[in-house]
């Protein structure tokens, strides 16, 4: 038993060390995204100061500082879920609502702290805890999927980096909740002797998933570009009456944005939003979301990646192009980046392009 306690404890000071480090990082490095490195930077600190009870209990013995610990567990879910905006949005800024997240807090370390941390009172905040815990998961995963259709709805190159890092940690907390619900359970039951055992498949998920965080921190510190925290799905669009045009505008509109793309090849650009093309056409920009996401049954993304895919097969049959790489095709056909490029050519054509290519030749 002593041993597994020093591997808990361990494992607890080496996470703690880790964390506060990634912190300092995240609030001392340059980067255009200093919001959202912030509240990244304290949403670790908090998460290192919840976990000092790997290898503390002194905290018992300060009650200001125990009852802070305690409810400092109120303010994990809203600063991640602060986070998540921050991340997705590249315009996000911290409002006076904001502080409404962080209410529950103050009012249960208050409290915590008249009631000297009863059984009862320790009960409510548990109870409390979960219910905050199950709304935050379920707004971060609302945000996350408006995130991505609004992205593919208004940008022509595949960015889920993103998207990817922040559904991977918001699964990671709810795989590490799971673990501390199974905890609370098993020191509930007949089945008490086990709970040292999760204690350490806890502690070696949240060293596992530190280690992530700092991966991530070293191979991606550009990760975030976020998209425009005023654009709306174009379903919502559609609701408002006001939006819609009659068919011969839509004709119009169709007529107008297919002979532009055929003739001024605007895909060629790999930054191109649909921002950036209805100001080249002159088409309104909701009337353009309209007319590719619904009319034509298209995300954006797809729009645009079609014809990018279309002059990439025209050159990789072309005897005249065989000297280039597809490397060199891609850039030139308005991708930047091969594994989008790869990804969009397989969708289009069930083959890689070197695969294409030879059953070309």
């Amino acid at each position: 038993m002593e041993y597994k306690l020093e591997i808990i404890e361990t494992i607890g000071k080496i996470v703690v060390f880790i964390l506060t480090l990634l912190s300092f990082f995240l609030f001392t490095v340059k980067t255009t995204n200093k919001i959202s490195n912030r509240i990244f930077g304290i949403y670790l600190l908090l998460i290192a100061f919840d976990l000092i009870g790997f290898f503390t209990n002194r905290t018992i013995e300060y009650p200001i500082i125990h009852n802070l610990k305690l409810a400092s567990s109120l303010l994990q879910l809203p600063l991640f879920y602060l986070y998540v905006l921050s991340a997705c949005y590249s315009n996000f800024k911290i409002i006076i609502n904001h502080l409404g997240h962080f209410l529950l807090f103050l009012i249960f370390f208050i409290f915590l702290y008249k009631t000297n941390s009863s059984s009862q009172a320790i009960l409510a905040y548990e109870i409390i805890l979960e219910i905050q815990f199950l709304i935050y998961i379920l707004a971060i995963f609302i945000t996350l999927k408006k995130y991505k259709v609004v992205y593919l709805e208004n940008y022509s190159n595949a960015n889920y980096a993103i998207y990817k890092w922040l559904f991977q940690i918001t699964a990671f907390t709810c795989l590490a909740h799971s673990f501390v619900l199974l905890r609370w359970y098993l020191s509930n039951s007949l089945f008490q002797k086990y709970v040292l055992n999760i204690n350490i498949l806890i502690s070696f998920s949240v060293l596992s998933i530190t280690i992530f965080f700092v991966l991530k921190a070293l191979y991606q510190p550009k990760l975030f570009t976020g998209v425009n925290i005023n654009l709306n799905p174009v379903k919502s669009l559609l609701v408002n009456e006001e939006t819609k045009t009659d068919v011969s505008t839509e004709n119009t509109y169709i007529q107008k944005l297919t002979s532009f793309m055929e003739k001024e090849k605007p895909y060629l650009d790999f930054e191109l939003t649909l921002q950036k093309l209805a100001s080249q056409t002159d088409i309104p920009e909701k009337e353009l979301s309209i007319l590719i996401n619904h009319h034509l049954n298209k995300h954006f993304f797809d729009f645009i990646n079609e014809y990018r895919i279309n002059d990439a097969r025209k050159l990789l049959t072309d005897p005249t192009k065989k000297e280039l790489t597809v490397l060199e095709i891609l850039y030139q056909v308005g991708f930047n980046s091969k594994s989008s490029f790869y990804t969009a050519f397989k969708k289009a054509t069930n083959q890689t392009p070197l695969e294409f290519r030879k059953s070309k030749s």
